[in-house]
């Protein structure tokens, strides 16, 4: 081995990495999370949330809107080039500390001034392979590749979080779409009911059996129910047309696949397993798209300290260049043409004006600000977990007090239309009932979606990690919308 290899080999051998090793912050304990989200401690802390938790809704519709959407969703697409361009900048650095080795070729002419005495022209002609190799001494190359790799995974976690958004509002907005629709069947019945009274009151009032009052006032009922028609129209509507643009089509594109509706989900209540809400692995909550996504910027931003620090320290650099050169282009590959040439290099930094040190302080603040970014994320991650299971706990008591409280109404409407058909009971009772049943039928369905909302709120705040190659699929096979799989 030649002098410049051995010196070479040395300097490989001595080389070390500047800079702090990322170490993950442990701002709360398994125990603390646990008891703020009152999980169950017997859970295997493998356990993942089932990607496919929608399916669990038993609706067609709802699964293929979801395949759509990952198909045609321009906010999916955005992330996944965003994914792409971070493993391309991997690589691109990853061999930024390596030799290159470059094709040179020139022609120099040079002619040297008068005053040297005999003024002398040279030109020649060169070509052959050019080298050059800073050596990472310091570990500066290293730590942007670490760098770069933690920002690969954030752009992955971006978009596992990009896929959980679009999933969780597209099946909001299929909800509020169906809940409108059910409102709307609601009030075109109601209003056929009450366009019947009015009728009946009207003959009433021709026959001078009824006060003007009364004729009025079964007016007024009725058209005020036909008044809320439209809107409930211009909301149905809109609905359709967020749910083609979430999926990546124009206004009436989805039209054909949601006039399938024989069973509206928001008709009934969902019958869900609350105790399965606490049968998750504390680990949830860091495993959420957004969390990782942080904690990869922290590492990233951990590693850019090193990369400053580096700096600090001296570099060595090796040059060499092996190749032809001749006065004439003809003559340049002759049998005494070729030549070579090498060279070493020492940079010490000396005078910067603090220009280096500062860098690294910038970073470390920067780095702060990154952990304390991570440590919001997880309590926003915990807060919004915490929040989605009471959520849905209480919902279900409002829902069971709204369908009983329907089911009270309907009677009384029924019973008071009867008397007052008889005689036995004012106009304006039948009117107070009939207002209150569509105020009971309208909280009823409302609770409905509700439930179902808060669930899709759950499963989002829970997160989870998409496979490589996931896709959603098409056809519901889930008969319990359970949580976890193991």
């Amino acid at each position: 081995m030649s002098k410049f290899g051995k010196i070479g080999m040395c300097l490989l051998l001595s080389a070390c990495t500047v800079g702090p090793d990322y170490k993950r912050p442990e701002f709360f304990n398994d125990e603390e999370l646990r008891a703020g989200l009152h999980l169950n401690k017997n859970v295997k802390t493998e356990t993942k949330v089932n990607l496919d938790w929608y399916a669990g809704f038993n609706d067609e519709v709802l699964n293929q809107l979801v395949a759509k959407g990952f198909q045609n969703s321009p906010t999916i697409a955005e992330a996944v080039a965003k994914l792409r361009e971070s493993r391309q900048s991997l690589r691109v650095n990853a061999v930024s500390m390596l030799p290159e080795i470059n094709i040179d070729g020139s022609y120099h002419k040079s002619k040297d001034s008068v005053s040297y005495g005999i003024p002398l022209t040279t030109d020649y002609y060169q070509t052959g392979l050019d080298a050059s190799w800073e050596i990472d001494i310091w570990g500066a190359g290293r730590r942007l590749t670490e760098s770069s790799l933690a920002l690969v995974r954030a752009a992955a976690a971006d978009l596992d979080n990009v896929r959980l958004s679009l999933t969780a509002e597209i099946a909001n907005d299929y909800i509020s779409l169906r809940q409108t629709q059910e409102q709307l069947r609601i009030s075109r019945g109601n209003l056929e009911i009450q366009r019947n009274i009015y009728n009946l009151v009207k003959q009433k009032y021709e026959a001078g059996l009824s006060s003007a009052i009364d004729y009025n006032q079964a007016g007024y009922i009725m058209e005020n129910t036909a008044a809320q028609i439209p809107a409930l129209e211009t909301q149905e509507e809109a609905y359709r047309n967020a749910l083609a643009v979430l999926t990546g089509g124009l206004p009436g594109s989805l039209d054909t696949l949601l006039a399938q509706n024989k069973n509206n989900p928001v008709s009934r209540r969902f019958n869900y397993n609350l105790r399965q809400l606490y049968n998750l692995p504390v680990e949830i909550v860091r495993r959420r798209p957004d969390v990782q996504a942080a904690e990869q910027q922290l590492i990233s931003q951990n590693a850019q300290i090193g990369q400053a620090m580096a700096a600090l320290f001296p570099s060595v650099s090796l040059s060499g260049f092996l190749g032809w050169q001749a006065q004439n282009a003809s003559d340049l590959f002759g049998s005494k043409t070729d030549m070579y040439s090498y060279a070493g290099a020492v940079n010490i930094p000396l005078l910067n004006w603090g220009k280096l040190t500062n860098n690294v302080e910038m970073q470390k603040y920067a780095a702060q600000a990154q952990l304390e970014v991570y440590r919001g994320s997880l309590l926003n991650a915990a807060s919004e977990i915490r929040n989605a299971i009471v959520s849905l706990e209480k919902e279900y008591r409002t829902n069971r007090s709204a369908s009983a409280a329907l089911s009270t109404q309907q009677e009384t409407a029924v019973l008071t239309l009867d008397k007052y058909k008889q005689g036995l009971v004012e106009f304006s009772e039948v009117l107070t009932s009939q207002q209150n049943l569509l105020t009971a039928q309208t909280a009823l369905i409302e609770s409905n979606a509700a439930i179902y909302q808060d669930i899709i709120g759950f499963y989002k705040s829970v997160g989870g990690g998409y496979a490589k190659n996931y896709q959603p699929r098409t056809a519901a096979a889930n008969k319990a919308c359970a949580p976890c799989k193991g």
